[in-house]
């Protein structure tokens, strides 16, 4: 019988995050990973509000140290239209810029700075089966140990051990889309082209499809296109020519591609889309994709899943000092404040009212407001387009058209 404080089940970033924010908090916190690092995994493209969290949970130093491809920006295109935001320029203050990463490398270099801290991490270990008891949970694990600890964190992810052991799993309100990505060598001579920003691409043919791609500082990128599989499955074809197929319609994408060397086989996701009937529960509490995921498109998904780190680790540090905490007020809903304000912009990016806003372009000072949001400050109550977000893209849809 291992005994712990909290027991987190994953170690990807929001897995690192809460373990180094409980660990420095005193607590004695075991984390369990599945995986061996480094693994790949897509999600490459930060958002400058996640500076503050790394920097909160002391990471930030090595994140800089590593040489990661620098970012202060997100670039949007359709046919001949081409709109960018700077993310420096935007109304919340704090960090404009951030970096986009190969996710095993970061990863790694998150888990490891939580490891020297003082955090324990097991590779390679399963959570199987839970039992919830008065006063504690065991957790029984794949090595054959048992982990008697008073709170389980799940940071699974994609895996989601909790919304599958406890049955919490609903339905998304997001048709059931597919991704099919790769990394490729990309040989971009464009002199103008802007390696400093995620290029956010919409498909010539179905607006409903888009494409990102996130150079590296290696000369390499992340390639993928989503769309529901109507649009974008291709008989006959496999992920790799499905893929090249869709991207060289793209007249921006095909220019600036001409040249890339496509090295590596593509794969796919799909039906990623999820959601969950409750984020905590008596003695555990999900983090991060463990809750809901919502949509690649706007790179959200790892500054939700650091925000709901940051969040967690200080409602558990309240509740292991045996001080009150309504996870109610101090973790749900904070949290989904930000979450609903993202998913109004996905919902108006597939229903096209934000893309009319997007290739629109006008007003300074409203762009810098949805500048705010696209680079992560989506928790800012200060900012009308996150505290009424849908009735704000709905006024600002019909001031644009």
């Amino acid at each position: 019988m291992k005994d712990a404080d909290v027991l987190i089940v994953g170690a990807g970033p929001s897995g690192s995050i809460c373990s180094a924010i409980l660990n420095k908090n005193g607590f004695n916190v075991y984390c369990v990973e599945k995986e061996y690092f480094p693994r790949f995994v897509i999600g490459e493209s930060l958002l400058p509000n996640c500076m503050n969290y790394l920097e909160e949970a002391g990471f930030l130093d090595a994140v800089k140290r590593y040489g990661f491809q620098y970012k202060n920006g997100a670039a949007f295109s359709y046919k001949d239209e081409y709109r960018y935001f700077d993310f420096c320029d935007k109304t919340t203050p704090g960090y404009g810029t951030t970096y986009q990463v190969v996710r095993g490398e970061f990863d790694k270099i998150l888990i490891d700075e939580a490891v020297k801290q003082g955090v324990e991490v097991d590779f390679g270990v399963e959570a199987l089966n839970m039992e919830f008891k008065d006063n504690c949970v065991l957790t029984t694990l794949s090595n054959d140990q048992t982990v008697r600890s008073k709170f389980i964190v799940d940071a699974s992810g994609y895996s989601r051990v909790l919304p599958t052991l406890l049955n919490l799993e609903v339905k998304s309100h997001l048709s059931p889309k597919k991704a099919y990505f790769t990394h490729i060598e990309d040989k971009i001579s464009e002199p103008l082209y802007d390696r400093n920003k995620i290029l956010i691409t919409t498909h010539p043919e179905h607006r409903n499809v888009w494409f990102w791609l996130i150079p590296f500082s290696n000369g390499r990128c992340s390639i993928g296109v989503v769309g529901e599989d109507e649009f974008i499955k291709i008989n006959g074809l496999n992920e790799l020519d499905t893929l090249k197929h869709h991207v060289y319609k793209a007249p921006m994408l095909s220019r600036l591609l001409k040249n890339s060397v496509w090295d590596t086989p593509a794969k796919y996701i799909q039906g990623y889309s999820k959601n969950v009937s409750k984020l905590y529960g008596d003695r555990f509490i999900m983090l991060g994709n463990s809750t809901e995921f919502l949509d690649p498109v706007f790179s959200s998904g790892v500054t939700i899943a650091m925000h709901s780190a940051s969040l967690a680790a200080k409602c558990l540090s309240k509740i292991l000092k045996d001080e009150h905490c309504d996870l109610e007020k101090e973790y749900k809903e904070p949290l989904m404040l930000g979450v609903n304000a993202f998913r109004t912009y996905v919902d108006g990016w597939y229903d096209c009212s934000f893309q009319d806003v997007i290739y629109n372009g006008k007003n300074h000072d409203i762009k810098r407001n949805i500048s705010s949001i696209l680079a992560g400050y989506a928790w800012d109550e200060n900012n009308v387009y996150v505290k009424r977000s849908n009735e704000a893209l709905r006024a600002l849809w019909e001031y644009c058209k």
